[in-house]
């Protein structure tokens, strides 16, 4: 058998890397990508925010309603000339001697006061992150005082559902 030899051809070694328009078509996706996702990111930020305003004034809301069903039961001492509602909201945390209780075990309406999630001052203690209002304050310009009847947001944003948070 007779063994031929063919010349040998040139054939180029395969390419080990991408060309400039390969590399910009793709940096161009991934760019794209993250200017749709940007958003969405933010607004699932603000309301997850949200659902915590939302928890953390129902807790307190109801932490104050306690307090004054417990102060009409007698089991908080009401001094003369103080109205039923906690002087403080660290009052709620703290707790308060139960008056119909021969031990005279605390009573606790929060095991914390939660912290404002839209504080305009992210350093303030959770007590006074808080707008507060007083009984003797009208609804329409709320203002501290004696005791704790509601509180607010102090934040100046307004939620997603279009209403200002110092509304909620």
């Amino acid at each position: 058998m007779l063994v031929t030899r063919t010349p040998m051809t040139f054939r180029p070694l395969p390419r080990a890397g991408f060309t400039l328009v390969e590399v910009m078509v793709a940096l161009g996706l991934v760019a794209l990508v993250a200017a749709v996702a940007a958003p969405l990111i933010v607004a699932a930020t603000k309301r997850e925010k949200e659902v915590e305003l939302r928890s953390a004034l129902r807790q307190i809301r109801q932490a104050i309603d306690d307090y004054r069903d417990a102060v009409d039961e007698g089991r908080v001492v009401r001094l003369p000339g103080k109205s039923r509602y906690p002087p403080s909201l660290e009052v709620l945390a703290q707790g308060v001697p139960d008056a119909l209780d021969p031990q005279g075990r605390r009573i606790y309406f929060l095991r914390q006061v939660p912290h404002d999630p839209f504080s305009p001052d992210a350093a303030a203690s959770a007590a006074a992150s808080w707008g507060l209002r007083s009984h003797a304050s009208p609804p329409e310009a709320p203002a501290p005082g004696a005791d704790v009847f509601d509180v607010y947001s102090r934040s100046p944003g307004t939620g997603t559902n279009g209403v200002p948070y110092r509304q909620w």
